[in-house]
């Protein structure tokens, strides 16, 4: 085994070294799944609309909660197309606790949903940190082509 190669396993680096830049930004693809993960998030819960109007004979139903709902939903169309800014990400997440929130506002099916896709940027969050960390490694294909 060639004593370089153990060293730089110890030093958290892959085998064939930092590698240079990716020839292809992974965070664009993961920016797609995060922009279409936004959009789906923001039609379920506009669906939401017909939940509230049609439960017990529309007592959910008022314009302020009707206004609430789709805010949040048009708010997340808009920013799925903004998550390369750099407070895209902070935006998001405030996002998904008005939609919590919304669980307790508007109707308890909304809350649900919202916790739901919470659990699916959780687990996007968990995957951005796992291709960073790949990245600084240098474990990506691209980097070493």
């Amino acid at each position: 085994m060639n004593t370089a190669s153990a060293g730089s396993h110890r030093d958290g680096v892959g085998p064939l070294g930092p590698g240079h830049a990716p020839v292809k930004d992974p965070m664009k693809g993961l920016r797609g799944v995060m922009a279409g993960t936004l959009v789906m998030e923001a039609i379920s819960l506009l669906l939401v609309l017909t939940v509230i109007g049609r439960i017990d004979q529309g007592l959910y139903w008022s314009p302020l909660r009707a206004g609430y709902v789709t805010v949040i939903g048009v708010a997340m169309v808009l920013l799925a197309f903004l998550l390369k800014q750099r407070w895209a990400m902070t935006a998001n997440w405030v996002l998904q606790g008005l939609a919590v929130l919304g669980g307790l506002i508007v109707h308890p099916s909304m809350g649900i949903m919202a916790l739901i896709f919470l659990a699916v940027w959780g687990y996007i969050w968990y995957l951005k940190g796992v291709i960073v960390e790949r990245m600084r490694r240098g474990l990506l294909t691209t980097q070493h082509t």
